[in-house]
């Protein structure tokens, strides 16, 4: 799979001994990284054990109160893929990262502002992206998913979208669609708006790279902003929105650098020095 211009290849973890190196390596290039899973990889053995309630933390009882079993399963699969992420880059324990959400539901790292994270996740499967520059937003959809139709685009799409869409072939209208609602997912996330953020308020346009335009096509946002959409295995679509704050980036993610020298000192004697060891397969212990 090619990797467009600015960002690294998506990269497929396939359990808790996934290619973690190269999930460092990407953010490190790129300071943005991709990484997805297949749903199978991720599920939990024991979906009430102990380990499954250590990873999740805070999200346990949110966990609890979901009712649908593959509802939970989902939600339990992309939390600890996201939370193995996180500590592959930031250097810890899995179960030592915390998620907080804000309030459109956008997950963030407790305590770790310099590095910013997306979750998507749709039948089977997991999307996860991170940033150092500023703020990520990921989204994924079927790509086979059916948006277009009769009044649908109208509640999607731009007057000027709309226009394009009619100047594409019948049969290629659905896949622009699908690109678009991915797109638009993805920087309504990267914003903390989501879905209260009208999509018929700003658009984007039919080429690469895909830029924010106003309504009637103007630009609504300038070079801080980047964008791609990836297929998955013909499967899935899949679209990040990074939006640059202007800081810079953070080059060393490590949490011991990161946090207070006080609180790392505080927080190494309650756990012991052995938590902070994270090379290796006993980074993150047994799934």
């Amino acid at each position: 799979m090619t990797a467009p211009a600015g960002f690294g290849e998506l990269i497929r973890i396939s359990g808790p001994d996934g290619a973690w190196g190269r999930v460092r390596a990407d953010l490190g290039a790129h300071g943005v990284v991709l990484l997805y899973a297949v749903l199978a990889d991720w599920r939990p053995d024991r979906a009430g054990g102990p380990r499954l309630r250590a990873l999740l933390g805070r999200d346990w009882a949110r966990y609890l109160e979901l009712t649908h079993p593959e509802v939970r399963v989902r939600f339990a699969a992309s939390r600890v893929l996201l939370k193995f992420a996180a500590a592959a880059v930031l250097e810890v324990p899995a179960h030592l990262i915390e998620l907080t959400y804000g309030p459109t539901g956008r997950p963030y790292l407790r305590g770790y502002d310099a590095v910013d994270i997306s979750l998507s996740h749709t039948d089977d499967l997991l999307l996860v992206g991170m940033t150092t520059r500023g703020v990520i937003g990921v989204d994924a959809e079927r790509a086979d998913r059916r948006l277009y139709g009769p009044g649908l685009g109208k509640h999607l799409c731009t007057p000027h979208e709309l226009e394009l869409l009619e100047q594409f072939p019948e049969s290629e209208r659905n896949d622009a669609l699908v690109r678009l609602w991915t797109l638009k997912e993805a920087y309504s996330k990267a914003i903390g708006q989501g879905m209260q953020f009208r999509f018929t308020d700003f658009g984007f346009g039919p080429g690469a790279p895909a830029t924010v335009n106003m309504p009637d096509g103007q630009p609504g946002t300038g070079s801080e902003w980047m964008f791609r959409t990836y297929g998955v295995d013909d499967d899935y679509v899949v679209s990040v929105a990074v939006g640059d704050r202007g800081f810079g980036e953070t080059e060393d993610t490590a949490a011991v650098t990161m946090l207070e020298s006080s609180f790392v000192d505080a927080l190494t004697e309650v756990l012991g020095e052995d938590e902070f060891e994270t090379e290796g397969e006993d980074a993150f212990g047994s799934w």
